[in-house]
């Protein structure tokens, strides 16, 4: 034991000094260790610092109250609910009649002698300095001592008085307003000023102010109400705090359970902090509900995702920082041989080679964690910022650091084994004269790696064709990569052979890559690994992104525009009109009209009271029987085999379906410049039009005899309550005349455009709904935002929409992967040509001893990180197409099994469409621009004359 101990020290302190005495390579290896262990540490504190503790959650939902009450709207009906969510459902079976609704009187549940502070929300457009602005007004005393933790006060105060409100800081910023200014709400002469700013610390986004209870939103319903404006819908929770007595340990959840059965949501402290067994909440027991929070599959998967991406790095390291102290055990063979000569066996110069790892790899422990503590503390805010939430305390989880760090460790040991067990083979002759002697490469390792790529292929073939396991995908192709990382140093070999057909400098930079195959091979199956994820990623990417070009709906033509606003009885619709006018460049305007049932102020689908709404009545004889309603109420489809389903699924009445619609029926009241905008080149459309007929884009709308019906149902409660008895909804059927376009037509979610003569003779009150405009150019952004500007000052409810067509969300994901994947082949190309130079400096001065001209240095480096580049990109791309191809059909199949169980239920969805899409423009950089770039940055750091060495004494 005593031996063992000293010998290791001695071969520390060794390879201590070793390290510090060739400071440049000892740095390149353990940045190589070092930057993993940075990202993940840093990774690790995020995320903790990030996720919140159950005390924490309860200090941003209910300060430092005991219980929230809720009103879940079910009207005083027994419920169920889940004891740390606001989830609940009332108690018994509502199949066949509708679930109970309505106030709940919450102030039942109170206990005696309970604080209780009122929490209302309401939404009103507020007067800035740019025009209106949505913004959601809060009343809250929120300087109560009860509500600490809620908001976070940043400048100012919180409102002492009833003219006074505080602002969000995100509100400040969007208004142009500050503290000390004054500000109102559309409809409400009254003016409220500004004493401070706060924040929300789930949600820094929000743009909210805040008012005392009862000084903001009674004041303006009111007014709404009295200028015929909708009103605002204010929902409220309060928040209790017990009388604290020697036996009271909170809202309890017994006390949660009796306020249930007087229909009262309580999220309660103390059970949200001790929360009953599963087996003890109702709500679990009940069909379609359980408590799924602790999910041992999902976990397993995180654990499998994250062991991959651990895996997969340190091999990455290893591969590269092998051949680091593979070169470096050779620069120092004199040393080792001279250890040797003095007695020292295998097993020492094993364990030099090793503390070599092991002292790079404490550092680099050292180092990247360090560095990670300071990452994540300056990245913080700008983390929150992003994410739009504060995160909790700065969690440092010393054990999970302190496991990272052994992480670097154990690295730098792997990446050392090769290196110590081939110089402990070396003689003690040939370590101090210097010569490496001639060692046959092995035979078994292709063969092995030969087996691993067919076995691995196999299984991600059977799990892409006959199994739906992404598993067996993923862990055959990183088989087969494996294989092919395996087989390397032979690979290798066979590319040397091309080197008859080259100049000098390239043949020289192959045959020095195939003799030196220990440092070349890492080198290459480093730049394979590299390649082959991105090539994987970019092909699943890329055929992921031309699936969602086939899937996307056009709502309208590209670079035409639309802008509705359903509310106000179209009040605001022609300055938004004039508006979209004058900023973007217009080619052609058309505006459209809706048909309201009810007051001319009634919103759209009959919200507002006294107000109904208008429906298409779709002929008895064009309705999709797997839809049509049954008299018992049963699902009509149940009528059908599963062959007569799929053979229904393909009928025209079925495969109309309704897209982007502005109205509730998709009726429209507008002219032939519609068409025009809407790209319909039909000449019929237009007369049919001009001769005060509805145009109908579905075929299922109209009937035999050409005739479109709609049915204005002027109660909408009562249509509800018809529907819900399964009962045809009472209304007056009011037909037109029609004309059918023709099958196939597109008309982004316009079932139909109504003359206004036509609406008119029908007696069908119509209000300005929007416009639809062509463009004859694609708008700007400065036109974008200077429209944005004016019809915020509008203070309507604007549904703007620029159609630009489909942009893929993907072409920055496949940007970034093919510059990591540069980097990381430039950076292992550099690295085994640094290390080549390093190794072959004998072979350098021999070529300037003979005469050859200084630039031959310069043009061998730069064709040795070509050489190492070219090789791992060719495999790389061979080896990244497999696994990508196999998900893709795995993906198939499973899409495919979901359409075909669709169809078997009387489902109507399209089949599904999964193309499988090369990206070569990706791989077109990756194997010509990377290896290229790679060569000339070797060649330009290289120095092209290289100082002559003494002879060597004999």
């Amino acid at each position: 034991m005593n031996n063992w101990f000293h010998s290791w020290r001695a071969a520390v302190r060794i390879a201590r000094r070793d390290a510090w005495r060739y400071k440049g390579r000892s740095f390149l290896v353990l940045a190589m260790i070092a930057l993993p262990i940075l990202g993940v540490s840093a990774a690790d504190l995020t995320l903790r610092s990030s996720e919140l503790s159950t005390g924490e959650k309860l200090a941003r939902s209910m300060g430092a109250a005991d219980a929230r009450v809720v009103d879940p709207g079910y009207g005083g009906a027994p419920i169920y609910q889940n004891p740390v969510e606001q989830d609940s459902m009332p108690v018994g079976d509502f199949d066949n009649k509708p679930w109970p609704q309505g106030e709940t009187d919450v102030a039942k549940v109170f206990p005696p002698n309970a604080k209780v502070l009122a929490d209302s929300s309401g939404a009103g457009k507020l007067r800035t300095a740019h025009g209106l602005l949505q913004t959601e007004i809060r009343e809250f005393k929120a300087a109560d001592p009860m509500a600490r933790g809620i908001m976070s006060l940043q400048d100012g105060r919180f409102p002492e008085r009833a003219d006074e409100v505080a602002a969000t800081t995100r509100f400040l910023e969007s208004s142009g307003l500050g503290i000390g200014s004054t500000v109102a709400a559309r409809g409400l002469e009254r003016e409220y000023r500004i004493v401070g700013s706060y924040e929300l610390p789930d949600d820094l986004k929000a743009v909210q102010v805040n008012a005392l209870p009862g000084a903001f939103l009674a004041p303006l319903g009111k007014a709404l109400e009295k200028a015929g404006l909708p009103g605002t819908q204010t929902t409220t929770t309060h928040l209790l705090s017990l009388a604290r007595s020697a036996d009271t340990d909170g809202f309890t959840w017994n006390m949660v359970q009796q306020a249930n059965a007087k229909g009262v949501v309580v999220l309660s402290r103390a059970v949200a902090l001790a929360p009953p067994a599963d087996a003890d909440v109702p709500l679990f027991q009940q069909e379609g509900w359980g408590n799924y929070a602790g999910s041992g599959a999902a976990d397993a998967a995180a654990l499998a995702a994250v062991g991959t991406v651990v895996g997969l790095a340190m091999l990455e390291i290893c591969l590269l920082a092998g051949p680091a102290f593979a070169v470096g055990a050779r620069r120092s063979r004199r040393q080792l041989g001279l250890v040797g000569a003095n007695g020292g066996d295998r097993r020492h110069i094993r364990a030099i080679v090793l503390a070599g790892g092991l002292v790079i790899g404490l550092a680099a422990a050292v180092v990247g964690t360090v560095l990670g503590l300071i990452l994540a503390f300056v990245l913080q805010p700008v983390l929150e910022e992003s994410f739009g939430q504060r995160f909790g305390a700065f969690d440092v989880r010393p054990l999970e650091l302190l496991g990272i760090g052994l992480l670097a460790v154990l690295t730098g040991l792997l990446a050392a084994v090769v290196p110590a067990v081939t110089s402990s083979r070396q003689t003690v002759l040939a370590s101090l004269t210097g010569r490496r002697g001639v060692r046959r490469s092995s035979r078994v390792l292709p063969l092995v790696g030969l087996g691993a790529v067919l076995l691995g292929a196999a299984i991600a073939l059977y799990g892409s064709v006959y199994s739906s396991q992404f598993a067996l995908v993923a862990g055959g192709s990183a088989l087969a990569e494996l294989g092919v990382v395996a087989m390397t140093p032979a690979l290798v070999g066979l590319f040397g052979r091309t080197g008859r057909w080259l100049p000098l400098s390239p043949r020289l930079a192959l045959r020095d890559a195939v003799r030196n195959r220990g440092r070349t091979a890492p080198a290459v199956a480093a730049v394979l690994a590299a390649v082959a994820g991105t090539v994987a990623v970019a092909t699943y990417q890329a055929s992921d992104d031309a699936q969602q070009r086939a899937a996307y709906e056009a709502r309208l033509p590209h670079g035409a525009v639309s802008v509705m606003v359903g509310e106000g009885g179209g009040r605001d619709v022609p300055v938004v009109r004039d508006a979209v006018q004058k900023n973007l460049p217009v080619a052609v305007r058309a505006d459209v009209d809706r048909i309201v049932v009810g007051k001319a102020s009634c919103e759209m689908y009959g919200d507002g009271e006294g107000c109904g709404r208008h429906e298409v009545v779709t002929p008895p004889a064009n309705v999709c029987p797997l839809w049509a309603p049954t008299a018992d109420g049963s699902d009509p489809a149940d009528k059908y085999t599963k062959a007569e389903r799929r053979k229904l699924a393909q009928d025209w009445r079925c495969k109309e379906m309704p897209g982007v619609t502005y109205t509730e029926s998709g009726l429209v009241v507008g002219d032939a410049k519609l068409l025009t905008v809407l790209g319909i080149k039909d000449p019929a459309a237009a007369k049919a039009l001009g001769e005060g007929k509805v145009v109908s884009f579905s075929r299922t709308l109209v009937d035999a005899d050409g005739k479109l019906a709609v049915k204005v149902i002027t109660d909408s409660a009562k249509a509800e309550e018809a529907m819900a008895e399964g009962k045809e909804p009472p209304g007056k059927v009011t037909s037109f005349a029609a004309y059918q376009v023709a099958k196939g037509t597109q008309s982004y979610g316009v079932a139909g455009i109504v003359p206004p003569a036509a609406a008119k003779a029908a007696g069908l009150t119509t209000v300005p709904l929007g416009a639809y405009f062509s463009t004859d150019r694609m708008p700007s952004t400065e036109q974008r935002q200077k429209l944005d500007d004016e019809l915020a000052r509008t203070g309507a409810a604007v549904d703007l929409h620029v159609e630009e067509g489909f942009v893929s969300k993907n072409s920055i994901v496949l940007l970034s992967l093919t510059v990591f994947a540069g980097l990381i082949t430039i950076g292992a190309a550099g690295i085994a040509t640094g290390l080549a130079q390093a190794d072959a400096e004998a072979d350098l001065k021999t070529l300037a001893a003979v005469g050859a001209p200084p630039r031959v240095r310069r043009t061998l480096s730069g064709f040795q990180c070509g050489v190492v580049a070219v090789m791992g990109v060719l495999l790389g791309s061979a080896a990244g197409v497999l696994p990508a191809i196999g998900l893709r059909l795995t993906e198939q199949r499973q899409q495919t099994s979901w359409y075909e169980q669709a169809l078997d239920s009387g489902g109507t969805m399209d089949a599904p469409h999964v193309p499988i899409i090369i990206p070569w423009e990706t791989l077109a950089a990756l194997l010509v621009a990377v290896p290229l770039g790679a060569a000339l940055l070797a060649a330009l750091v290289t120095r092209s004359r290289g100082a002559l060495a003494r002879r060597a004494a004999t």
